[in-house]
């Protein structure tokens, strides 16, 4: 078992002067459990819990273990010094004096049911891992299974044109799960870098061409995808109507793009020719294409982006 040491008498108040790491020593004076367990009874995030588990545990007042891969916290009372021993005698004697307050007793509802949840082993399991469950489950399988798993979703027989691929990023993914992928883009060196990353791939045909005028047969293609391309074309309706004109009746048209804004520095610096597009811009393009919109969704932030807002734009090609 671990835990700071020499705490002092101020350490100890610190830490008590904060009322949910009071309702935390109330919960693990005589249970032991894990951060998500922990988070179930008090209702916060995970995060949260951590946090003061980790004041509670540098003050001295809490003991933490090791099972598998979860640590467990319980406070000791005979293990704590004497001046938290007195310390905690005395707060715990007010709480039982106020048997009506109301999150005191919804705690202990809800930690009666976590120790319930303990009956059977897959229960135990999950329930004292589950603050430690994302990474644990990377560590035993990776992190890229989940997104492989939904591209088996794509009708194995479908063939999906991807223009303006660039590198092929969304070739390499979908091309494993589909028929065929046709992969257009104008620039030569890109195509270049395409067929360097995936060349080993028999169903992937390269293809240059600009995406408003696609050498491709009409009604040839299942989907047809443009994942940030549509910015740079300088009239968007050209590309969307000529991506339906190569897809088949009942295929979907799919565009991943920036939301509006406002960075004028992307016109100056990468030849941006749109600041983004808003959504009734991009369904009246679709409806100008002869497409109907079905979707429309704007995509997680990630924190570290730097740029603006993405969205996801679905139309399909109605019989």
């Amino acid at each position: 078992m671990k835990r700071a040491a020499s705490p002092t008498l101020t350490d100890h108040l610190a830490a008590l002067a904060e009322p949910t790491r009071l309702r935390v020593l109330r919960i693990l004076d005589g249970h032991e459990l894990s951060v998500g367990e922990l988070a179930q009874v008090v209702q916060l995030p995970q995060s949260t819990v951590s946090r003061h588990l980790k004041v509670l545990s540098d003050s001295g007042w809490l003991v933490r273990r090791s099972e598998g891969t979860a640590t467990l916290y319980r406070v000791i009372f005979d293990e704590l010094d004497n001046s938290a021993r007195s310390l905690w005698i005395a707060v715990r004697d007010e709480f039982e004096r106020r048997p009506d307050v109301n999150e005191g007793r919804e705690d202990k509802r809800r930690l009666k049911a976590v120790l319930a949840a303990r009956r059977t082993d897959s229960q135990t399991f999950f329930g004292r891992v589950a603050g430690e469950w994302d990474s644990l489950r990377a560590s035993l399988f990776g992190d890229r299974f989940t997104g492989e798993a939904l591209l088996s979703l794509l009708p194995r027989e479908s063939i999906v044109a991807d223009i303006g691929c660039g590198t092929g990023n969304i070739a390499e993914q979908v091309s494993p799960w589909v028929s065929r992928v046709i992969a257009v883009d104008s620039s030569q060196p890109m195509l270049e870098a395409a067929r360097r990353r995936l060349g080993e791939r028999s169903n992937i045909d390269f293809v240059q061409a600009t995406g408003e005028s696609l050498p491709l047969k009409s009604s040839s293609v299942d989907i047809a995808i443009a994942a940030l391309v549509l910015h740079h074309v300088e009239e968007p309706l050209t590309l969307l109507r000529e991506m339906a004109r190569i897809t088949r009746q009942g295929g979907r048209v799919m565009l991943i793009d920036m939301l509006d804004h406002n960075r004028e520095d992307f016109r100056r610096v990468m030849g941006h020719k749109h600041l983004g597009f808003a959504r009734k811009t991009i369904e009246s393009f679709m409806r100008d294409a002869t497409l109907t919109p079905v979707t429309f969704r704007e995509l997680s932030r990630e924190v570290e982006a730097k740029g603006p807002g993405l969205f996801v734009a679905i139309g399909t090609k109605e019989p």
